[in-house]
């Protein structure tokens, strides 16, 4: 079968596709305003005149949805007196000294939040039943206020939901995307439950609209069209349309499988992901598994949906330098994009990371996505130094133009070696103990010097690396999670088997939905795990469910907060479920290692470029023509389509069987 993976990203959508076996990369630049285009453009290079065909897509249509808020207009129905729920949301301050704090806008306005006489009791028991006086009511408020989305949100729901599916048989005359939360997230914490549901209808309109322009497509509608997750997994697109809140972080979720994948393959399974693209860059932590969570937050908004641990920060190849009123270097993170993209692209603009790395000498112009693109670094030099005359005048010391663009490099530097800090050391990870898998079109510029920084062992660069979430999202399989808050306490008589009984029907179901979308029993691959915590606490650690489940909590406790007390008793909070639908496994191809001498037509030049303000003589290698077991000392630039490579004077890389580039720092006995 033809399989082709979709990568949308800021800059270029990426195409991996696989046929026979053999696989092949290309880019085309992405259309930001109608993002469906450039992916039409690169499929037409492909399934033109072909059926049968697998299209697996990572899409940013509901994250910049959210970013830039332009969802759709969206009635919240709640319980009477919990209308404000979205504005009051939780204690905690992000912002704790900050003496201009403010609470971000909620995604509905006030005049959009409606509450109704209707309550549910803790244990799934009626207090006040929902009153047809209050439906009338609500069909009348519907049609005055004319909502492009619903959402409803009752407390408990997610045991008794009779009162949120009568509201939604109400509401059908009005012809919009009616969202219940119980179906969306059944589990307690009201904010939490409310904010995903909310968000889920409020992307509903600009999702749908976007894969209905790409599934009615006639490229597209004699194969079959699957969308990323943020768990990992990617679901068939049907005529019910998919949760756009579970594509949230759909592009970056295919990078860490795809990097995780290859590099288990190649015998590393505690690694940290690096996927620096042109916008943002992704860091993840991956300890012989890859890790989830239920507490991202993105724009200030909660989604409590079982995602990749996932962390996101502004500084990407596209990232705008400027010079603020303090006089300070800045760096992101706003972006140059695809239009008008970096100085160097030609088309006017900012200058940009990318711009500052051309100037610096790491990057040949001749080169750029294997010279498809041409680039312009004589636009570069004016463009510096009015940024070094300005922070001249600011600072009242000479700046040149080589200082601004190394002092570019170093805020993004700076920038992603706080995430990969915040994802590792703050959580318990000692970074020395794990390999950092560097991807992206920007990511191999900037890898040794992070690894330097946070003393890490080595870099592996993969084949590709520019095109590894677009390969990530191909090597995905079809993902359903499901979940459901029971809260048991751990000295209940019979606990196991209570649990292994309210499992069974959550099971079922996961097993049920696979199966109608053709897998068979012996493909489907099925994890139960429990949501767990102390007695008083407030906040849960996942484990997977197994007879030593309390012992799996107790050291994931004391390895995340550096304390437990096995004396205590537990609460079992909710149940987790997630089956897969296994499709056929992408080859990992891995080759013969061969001489250590790189051969004579590798290295295609010689030239001089910048390291701390100096030029240093750098040698430039094709990386398509280093071989398996091909060895070389820095600095080196290292060039392939879609990503250049940067190797520092400290470090020492070779080519892996798996043709991955292994970069190590050069220890003193080496020097």
């Amino acid at each position: 079968m033809l399989r082709i993976g979709v990568d949308t990203g800021g800059t270029f959508t990426d195409f991996v596709v696989l046929e026979d076996s053999e696989i092949r990369v290309f880019k085309v630049p992405s259309t930001p305003d109608h993002p469906e285009e450039a992916v039409l453009e690169g499929l037409a290079q492909i399934v033109e005149n072909r059926d049968g065909f697998l299209i697996q897509h990572g899409s940013t249509v509901a994250t910049n949805a959210l970013l830039e808020r332009k969802g759709a207009k969206t009635l919240l129905i709640t319980n009477e007196g919990f209308e404000d729920i979205l504005e009051i949301g939780r204690q905690d301050r992000p912002q704790l000294y900050s003496l201009s704090s403010s609470r971000p806008t909620p995604l509905v306005p006030a005049d959009f939040r409606l509450g109704v006489k209707e309550r549910t009791l803790r244990d799934g028991r009626s207090l006040m039943a929902l009153e047809e006086r209050s439906l009338d009511w609500l069909r009348r408020k519907v049609r005055q206020l004319a909502p492009e989305a619903i959402a409803v949100v009752l407390l408990y729901s997610y045991l008794n939901p009779k009162s949120e599916k009568q509201i939604a048989e109400a509401l059908e005359f009005a012809q919009v995307p009616v969202v219940l939360s119980h179906q969306v997230l059944p589990e307690f914490r009201e904010y939490e439950r409310t904010s995903a549901t909310v968000i889920n209808a409020y992307l509903t309109t600009p999702m749908s609209r976007y894969l209905s322009r790409l599934s009615s497509h006639s490229l597209i509608r004699k194969g079959k069209l699957t969308i990323m997750q943020s768990n990992g997994g990617s679901i068939p697109v049907t005529s019910e349309g998919v949760e756009p809140l579970r594509t949230l972080l759909s592009g970056p979720a295919g990078g860490v499988v795809g990097a995780f994948e290859l590099l288990k393959e190649a015998g590393y399974t505690k690694i940290i992901t690096f996927d620096m693209g042109g916008t943002s860059t992704d860091v993840c932590l991956c300890e012989n598994q890859i890790l989830t969570t239920n507490e991202t937050t993105l724009d200030h908004q909660p989604i409590p949906l079982q995602m990749i641990g996932i962390h996101t920060v502004g500084a990407g190849g596209g990232s705008m330098a400027r010079i603020d009123s303090g006089g300070l270097l800045r760096v992101g993170p706003q972006s140059a994009g695809a239009d008008p993209g970096p100085l160097c692209y030609g088309k006017g603009g900012e200058i940009t990371v990318t711009d500052a790395h051309l100037f610096l000498g790491r990057m040949d112009p001749e080169y750029f996505l294997g010279g498809d693109l041409r680039l312009y670094p004589e636009r570069i030099r004016a463009a510096l130094e009015e940024l070094a005359e300005k922070l001249t005048q600011k600072t009242h010391k000479t700046w040149e133009a080589v200082d601004i663009a190394e002092g570019i490099v170093g805020i993004v530097n700076t920038q992603m070696e706080r995430a990969i800090h915040l994802i590792s050391l703050q959580k318990g990870y000692d970074t020395r103990d794990f390999t950092l898998v560097s991807f992206g079109g920007a990511g191999g510029l900037h890898a040794c010097e992070l690894a330097r920084a946070l003393l890490m062992p080595r870099v592996v660069v993969p084949p590709n690396p520019g095109m590894l979430s677009a390969m990530g999202i191909l090597r995905s399989n079809v993902v359903k999670d499901t979940s459901l808050t029971v809260m048991l306490h751990s000295q209940e008589p019979d606990l196991f088997i209570r649990l292994k009984q309210e499992f069974q029907p959550l099971e079922e179901r996961i097993r049920r939905q696979l199966s109608q979308q053709g897998f068979n029993q012996e493909d489907l691959m099925v994890e139960q795990t429990l949501d767990v915590r102390y007695v008083g606490q407030s906040y849960e650690l996942n484990v997977p469910f197994s007879d030593d489940f309390g012992e799996r909590f107790h050291k994931l406790h004391q390895q995340s907060y550096g304390y437990s007390n096995p004396r205590l008793p537990m609460e079992i909070v909710n149940l987790r479920v997630r089956g897969s639908g296994r499709f056929p496994r992408v080859p990992i191809p891995r080759f013969p290692l061969e001489s250590e001498e790189p051969p004579q037509d590798a290295m295609i030049q010689e030239r001089q470029v910048f390291v701390d303000g100096s030029p240093v003589s750098t040698a430039f290698y094709l990386r398509e023509r280093l071989l398996p077991g091909n060895r070389l000392r820095g600095p080196a630039i290292i060039l392939e389509y879609g990503s250049t490579t940067f190797v520092p004077g400290d470090f020492r890389v070779h080519v892996d069987e798996w043709r991955n580039l292994v970069m190590e720092p050069v220890g003193e006995a080496d020097s």
